[in-house]
């Protein structure tokens, strides 16, 4: 199994451009629009794979000179949310760009605490075991999002602490 930690050094310019194109297949796919604003958040957050909070976001569209307030950030997270292309990690009150745009689908993520990076994982093994609780326990699942929180191999090659 490969890791779904990319490298350190890895350039962002290529999963911006793949984010982008895909929001556009994916907004046109749904008949929903792309707004300027909403293209600029979502480019934000791929600049990095260290999930970014709405006020992080906020600071620089201002000093981009956008004139946005806390509304604004919100309402295009939420777009962006809505179509599948960005996840919220709870546990952060962050926002981290999706693998799989456009497919429905629950988020479970692998945090680093000591870089602060996020790796979506694609398939958790989990659900099933959760869905039949829930199914057991008549309770209607709306989304599941699980959250791991450890040290990425990086973070343990740079403290010696490789395990």
């Amino acid at each position: 199994m490969t890791s779904p930690f990319l490298h350190k050094g890895h350039d962002h310019s290529t999963c911006i451009q793949t984010a982008l194109d895909a929001a556009d297949v994916v907004c046109q796919s749904h008949k929903a629009r792309l707004t300027p604003i909403r293209r600029r958040v979502l480019e934000l957050v791929w600049q990095g794979h260290s999930p970014l909070g709405a006020y992080e976001l906020l600071k620089t569209l201002k000093t981009e000179g956008h004139n946005s307030a806390p509304p604004t950030i919100y309402r295009a997270l939420e777009f962006l949310i809505q179509q599948g292309l960005v996840h919220r990690i709870a546990s952060l009150n962050a926002y981290v760009g999706c693998n799989r745009p456009g497919e429905h689908h629950d988020g479970t993520f692998l945090i680093c605490h000591v870089c602060g990076t996020a790796a979506e994982i694609p398939d958790n093994p989990m659900w099933g075991p959760i869905s039949e609780m829930a199914q057991a326990g008549n309770f209607r699942l709306s989304h599941v999002n699980v959250e791991a929180v450890g040290e990425c191999a990086d973070c343990q090659r740079a403290t010696g602490q490789e395990s």
